[in-house]
């Protein structure tokens, strides 16, 4: 679990650090809580102000690196290196919001039979990751939320995510793993972080 101060601080550095980097400055040195030297996974996204738009989003699904180091590369990377979008221009920054998801560490779902694999997705609560081969697609909790797929819809895009079919899911040799985020944004540009609460399929918060 991660404070509202920590959840805050992170937005804060990953806005700092997309910054610095689209203006072609030297990394900052960040302000971040000591817990930050332990290893976790993280997401940078980056939307258009007001109107929503995804325009970056890079992150590190595994715990491999301190989240010290590993919040400031997914920022620089959800900035310039998506591969989806040009690099963020220094005229944009006044019209971007920071999102910052940290991650539980990612678990295999173990099933008899892949049909079982729905009923163990969690909308509202898990992010997914398919690996097929040497395919391997991943999407945040809050994807699902936003586009309201059902647990099998989620699984189908996350598959497409992959480059698989969307029904891959349901093949032998298949592996879904999840896993779960703690979500703080901007609420406007450089304005108010605010822990993101997501909606169970019913309607009701988490």
């Amino acid at each position: 679990m991660y404070s509202e101060e920590e959840g805050a601080a992170a937005v804060r550095g990953a806005r700092r650090a997309v910054e610095a980097s689209v203006q072609g400055k030297r990394p900052p040195r960040l302000d971040l809580p000591a817990s930050f030297n332990r290893k976790a996974g993280v997401f940078v996204t980056l939307t258009t102000y007001p109107s929503g738009d995804l325009r970056g989003c890079i992150g590190f699904p595994e715990p491999i690196f301190p989240l010290a180091k590993a919040l400031p590369d997914a920022a620089i990377s959800a900035a310039l290196r998506d591969p989806r979008f040009p690099p963020v221009r220094p005229s944009e920054l006044e019209r971007l919001l920071v999102e910052v998801s940290l991650l539980t560490p990612p678990a295999q779902v173990v099933v008899s039979r892949p049909k079982e694999y729905p009923a163990h997705v969690r909308v509202g609560q898990d992010g997914l990751i398919i690996e097929r081969g040497g395919a391997r697609g991943l999407l945040l909790p809050q994807v699902a939320v936003e586009y309201g797929w059902d647990a099998e819809e989620f699984l189908a895009h996350t598959c497409a995510k992959a480059g698989l079919l969307p029904d891959a899911w349901l093949q032998d040799g298949t592996r879904l793993y999840r896993f779960q985020a703690e979500i703080f944004t901007e609420v406007s540009p450089r304005g108010e972080i605010r822990r993101h609460a997501l909606e169970e399929p019913d309607g009701s918060r988490r």
